[in-house]
């Protein structure tokens, strides 16, 4: 399901369960629930929300489906700094991949969000909770904590933006979805290095269909083309001539990011910044015009009642979990660090 510009995926199990892969942009919690209601009945939840990552356009719709479904939330330990309020991801670089999302990516939020639920980690043996077909696999780069999940038996691959399936930094690319293999969008990497072992990984999988966060699914020999293409000229196809992040990666560890490079001088002239604002006010148009229609938020508590662990992979606001995080706390006195403006 294609929210605006970022895709979202329902999973069903053979048994008829399901899981929701991602959450989209805010304000689409309503349209996401009532597609889930026709695809698998009222009354029927997922069991989990999995995330492959936590950047704004992943996790829109997040606290508000949790609350509805009431249902637990799983991700990478090197996610949840920014998923409960500890620390900002690295900032966008605007000045590198060219096109109108790029040019507008400076407005992006990258604040994190403070999630209040059950977040639980993903179990450090690749099996994916609530889906036994599936393995889950590290993909850094484009995030810290970044995963792609995988079904062996048919290969099929959820990517999320460790590469994706249209060229992420065009406004003209949402529209047309045109389908080409590409890196992971540019302006939101700050580690290339880490996207490129991650492509190159993904590639040995020999995925036979590939479904990631931008674009539609691919399959077949365009796929494996294409995703071979990418992984052996990935220096070339997708890391920016220069940028803020190309000499040098930003360093990131489990309380989020400890060390940025020098910024960069943006040469992003101005007409096509006010584009990019124009452009993003529409989005911002649209989603606040969903939000409106829906009545959801007004019928549901935005707190839990309480916070369940699983024992070996919980996470739980103000404790620690069995792999030594370290304590996170959404105590609202705590320092919230690292929030570039």
């Amino acid at each position: 399901m294609e929210i605006v510009f970022v895709n979202l995926y329902y999973i069903e199990n053979p048994d008829k369960s399901w899981v929701l892969v991602d959450t989209g942009l805010y304000g689409s919690a309503d349209r996401i629930r009532k597609a889930a209601e026709d695809k698998f009945g009222k009354g029927n939840p997922p069991r989990a929300i999995l995330l492959t990552h936590g950047h704004f356009d992943h996790v829109g719709a997040l606290q508000t489906l949790a609350d509805i479904w009431q249902v637990p939330v799983f991700a990478h330990p090197l996610e949840l700094p920014y998923l409960t309020g500890l620390s900002s991801y690295p900032p966008p670089d605007s000045s590198v991949g060219g096109g109108g999302m790029a040019y507008m990516s400076f407005m992006y939020p990258k604040k994190p969000i403070t999630f209040k639920g059950r977040l639980e980690l993903l179990h450090p043996d690749g099996s994916v909770p609530f889906m036994p077909e599936w393995k889950w696999l590290e993909t850094p780069g484009h995030s810290p904590g970044h995963v792609s999940f995988f079904r062996e038996h048919d290969r099929v691959l959820l990517v999320g933006d460790a590469f994706v399936t249209r060229k992420p930094e065009s406004a003209l690319a949402v529209l047309t979805q045109k389908q080409e293999v590409c890196g992971p969008p540019a302006y939101f990497t700050p580690d290339w290095a880490a996207a490129r072992s991650s492509v190159r990984k993904l590639a040995d999988l020999h995925p036979e269909v590939a479904a990631s966060g931008h674009g539609l699914p691919m399959r077949g020999q365009e796929l494996k083309q294409g995703l071979d293409e990418l992984a052996r000229l990935f220096d070339q196809l997708a890391i920016p001539a220069k940028g803020r992040y190309v000499p040098e990666p930003a360093i990131t560890d489990r309380s989020g990011v400890v060390q940025l490079p020098p910024t960069v001088n943006n040469t992003v002239p101005k007409v096509l910044a006010t584009a990019g604002l124009v452009a993003l006010a529409g989005l911002a148009t649209y989603a606040f015009t969903k939000q409106r229609k829906s009545s959801t938020n007004a019928r549901v508590k935005r707190t839990w009642p309480g916070y369940a662990r699983r024992p070996g992979q919980s996470f739980s606001p103000g404790g620690s979990d069995t792999q030594d995080q370290g304590n996170i706390s959404h105590d609202p006195n705590v320092n919230i660090t690292n929030n570039y403006p």
